[in-house]
């Protein structure tokens, strides 16, 4: 690669203004599945806080990260710059947290699956899958991974509820790879779709079976299955429909979905 001289982006932008993801939709993953791991955690410490702004950093770096892999063949400072301050601060934290922990093996197992996950979203951009349900769905289970950083930041141990928590989150999240896709003839999939839902729900049911997840906690999946049936049987509807009703449909059940699994979570004298 050859080192770009300019240091102003090609979109007019010079290499000290930040940048930002445009995924909207990835913020409201990114706060729920925290917001639901800092409620089974029972309290917020400041601890708590500085995982926040590790999860944030840490998704921050990611799209800077892939914009300077589609560069391929030169180095943009901005890109470069950006990378290095979110990144920087996620690392930083992290390892902090690391430290601080007396079960040091709780974080690096979070800190070690996101470093993964990291590491095949780059090569799927490299390699400009990053659109495949199988990448979505890697993506998608890192991002909730904010549910068990959340957890194990506040109270210093990862349990099997946590790890079903950060599943729940996921396959409630993913629901939407399946959806958003039914809007394009060249992606639709309602097969897929339908398996992906009979299999979450499964899993669901299992950790509801085994007390790792409360009946309610639970049965906040079936905001997912409630939505993706009301999508198939309106499906002319959905695909024609502006993008911006599906975002609001997309953040009304995020919300419902929040609601149901904090409140079922939380304490009772908070509750």
């Amino acid at each position: 690669m050859t080192i770009a001289s300019e240091t102003v982006s090609r979109s007019g932008r010079p290499w000290y203004h930040p940048t930002f993801s445009p995924e909207h939709g990835v913020y409201v993953m990114l706060v729920v599945s925290f917001l639901t791991g800092a409620a089974a955690a029972q309290q917020w410490t400041w601890a708590t806080t500085l995982a926040l702004v590790c999860a944030y950093c840490g998704f921050q770096a990611e799209h800077p990260f892939s914009l300077q892999i589609k560069q391929r063949r030169s180095w943009k400072p901005r890109f470069l710059v950006w990378l290095g301050l979110y990144g920087g601060g996620a690392i930083a934290i992290a390892l902090w947290l690391l430290w601080r922990s007396s079960h040091p093996w709780s974080l690096a197992t979070i800190y070690i699956a996101a470093g993964i996950a990291t590491i095949i979203d780059g090569l799927s951009v490299r390699q400009r899958q990053q659109k495949s349900v199988w990448n979505e769905l890697i993506t998608f289970a890192a991002t909730c991974g904010a549910a068990p950083l959340a957890y194990v930041a506040t109270i210093d141990t990862l349990s099997t509820s946590a790890i079903a928590l950060w599943l729940l989150n996921t396959f409630f999240f993913s629901s939407a790879i399946f959806t958003v896709k039914l809007r394009k003839e060249r992606t639709a999939s309602v097969l897929g779709g339908i398996g992906f839902h009979a299999i979450a729900t499964g899993f669901v049911i299992l950790f509801w079976q085994l007390h790792w997840l409360a009946p309610v906690t639970a049965a906040a999946f079936s905001i997912a299955l409630f939505k993706f049936g009301l999508i198939l049987l309106n499906q002319e509807w959905y695909r024609n429909t502006k993008i911006q009703y599906v975002a609001m449909i997309e953040t009304l059940t995020s919300t419902l979905f929040l609601a149901t699994t904090a409140l079922s979570l939380l304490p009772a004298h908070l509750n």
